[in-house]
């Protein structure tokens, strides 16, 4: 089907649905790019055509075309239109398959703890920690329905509560799982301080000290040092870039009895960005049921998809309860309110008595908020202008790391998300590049912090793309590029940086998300 025929196919443009006229008529064109319906070279439809397709005027649809030049989507030939540019990030190879363990790894030091990334430090980017940025939040909006939960439930929230949490809150969060494919009553929910304890009650419920759990490889740094604290071994998994964990090497493993429990990020993991595929889900589920054996999955970031619809949970597939869910809104609305929830499943009862003896309850006044935030209808609107935010600012790190780093260097393509894994070329140590960027203002994430085995992903870091963007971004990720070709030619690896002309667009910082955020580029 032809551009414009699809174009044609697709409901019209609304200003009720929020954004300029000529930025939705942008993202319709881009959303065709991205599907392949235009590729590389195409022609984009005339603006005539444009203009009476929608309805729209002249000027709005330069605009549009303006806005998808200021993206790196279409270059202007004169006398000749609009065309799609070939975008360099998409020549980047994916990273490699990760190697699997044949042996459990007994995890006696953190890599992590050692390498200080410098969160408090806001004289240093960032393009380390996974920490999105708290503009992009709706701050307004919760802080008056903070002050409006002291007002209506004030007794409410200074008491005790429940170690399950607040009734209207587990109600609310059992509407949004449905999005998850999850069904599940409030007195299925035990609301936690962030996801974080949720994995770590989960993984306390279903081991004991010495026990091996099964995690992807590479995995979220934090999760080993909770494995760590409760005296677990690790099984690292070999890990695609693209379809996640190995399932040969997960059914190996289960078959021969090798672990107790399995924890995974299946919904856009961290470092790797991996969504699987429902059909991977759903046999994953199985999986778990035939062997016996507990799911921790972690969803924290399930509904930051980069499209309109929510990706599904290993958990809607569950048919016998051996799936532990675990989720929060710290990557959505708040991370300084520790709001996080848990469906244990079968495990419930113990993992109650183990919140129990840890504290009381999850602080009450921040579920008030969110849970009027939720049945307002707010936390959609606010879903899709953070979702596409971090959809453009996605892109455009691709770029600039296509455009700075040495050839041979392998990326990540997330479809939701925001963090990139870097693979560059064998000769770059990025733990030496984490000491000479941060002398320079720059934190990155080496790779070895993702793994308990320390000759691991030597050569890889993580990079951030939820930060608030920002004017040193582009020469930060040059200036990277550039210390990573000096240790190739310094370790005798003639490698030469990649030669393209630079990005002629400077990103614009964006605005608070509940103040009708506009975010785009300029010149």
């Amino acid at each position: 089907m032809s551009p414009m025929a699809t174009l044609k196919k697709s409901s019209p443009l609304n200003r009720e649905d929020g954004g300029a006229l000529y930025e939705q008529l942008a993202d319709r064109i881009e959303g065709l790019i991205a599907d392949g319906v235009m590729l590389p070279g195409d022609r984009v439809p005339s603006v005539r055509k444009l203009k009476q397709q929608f309805g729209v005027s002249m000027s709005t649809v330069l605009e549009a075309c303006r806005l998808l030049e200021d993206r790196g989507l279409v270059t202007a030939r004169p006398q000749s239109g609009h065309y799609v540019r070939e975008n360099p990030a998409m020549k980047l190879e994916e990273p490699s398959e990760s190697r699997p363990s044949h042996e459990a790894v007994k995890v006696d030091r953190v890599m992590s703890l050692k390498l200080k990334l410098s969160i408090e430090d806001e004289s240093i980017l960032q393009l380390g920690a996974a920490v999105p940025s708290t503009n992009d939040f709706p701050q307004k909006t919760i802080n008056r329905l903070i002050g409006q939960s002291l007002r209506d439930e004030s007794e409410l929230a200074h008491k005790y509560n429940t170690p399950r949490g607040v009734e209207a809150f587990r109600k609310a969060v059992c509407k949004r799982m449905m999005y998850a494919g999850i069904s599940a009553g409030p007195d299925d929910v035990l609301v936690t301080n962030g996801a974080k304890e949720s994995v770590y009650l989960a993984l306390k419920a279903v081991t004991k000290p010495g026990d091996t759990v099964a995690v992807e490889s590479p995995t979220y740094f934090d999760l080993i040092v909770t494995l760590e604290s409760l005296h677990l071994k690790i099984l690292p998994l070999a890990t695609n870039p693209r379809d996640g964990v190995s399932f040969d090497c997960l059914g190996g493993a289960l078959q021969k009895k090798q672990v107790q429990a399995v924890v995974l990020i299946t919904n856009y993991s961290n470092p790797l960005g991996v969504c699987m595929s429902d059909s991977r889900k759903k046999a994953l589920a199985a999986m778990m049921e035939r062997h016996d054996v507990p799911l921790i999955e972690d969803d924290i970031c399930g509904d930051l998809c980069f499209g309109d619809e929510r990706a599904k949970t290993v958990k809607a597939y569950d048919k016998s309860d051996h799936v532990i869910y675990c989720s929060s809104f710290s990557k959505t609305i708040s991370p300084g309110l520790r709001v996080g929830w848990m469906v244990p499943g079968k495990y419930q009862s113990k993992v109650e008595q183990i919140k129990l003896a840890i504290n009381q309850a999850a602080p009450t006044l921040g579920q008030l908020a969110i849970s009027k935030y939720l049945n307002g209808g707010g936390y959609e609107r606010h879903l899709r202008k953070l979702r596409k935010l971090y959809q453009q600012q996605t892109s455009l790190m691709l770029q600039y790391i296509s455009q700075s780093f040495p050839e041979g260097t392998k990326v990540s393509k997330p479809s939701g998300g925001h963090v990139l894994w870097v693979e560059m070329p064998e000769g770059v140590d990025s733990m030496k590049l984490h000491d000479e960027a941060i002398r320079e203002g720059i934190a990155i994430a080496p790779g070895p912090i993702f793994s308990p085995r320390e000759d691991d992903f030597l050569n890889c870091m993580r990079i951030n793309t939820g930060l608030p963007w920002s004017e040193r971004i582009e020469p930060a990720i040059q200036r990277l590029g550039e210390l990573a070709v000096e240790q190739l030619w310094r370790n005798g690896v003639r490698k030469k940086a990649v030669k393209r002309k630079p990005c002629k667009c400077e990103p614009v910082v964006s605005h608070k998300l509940d103040d009708n955020v506009v975010m785009g580029n300029r010149h």
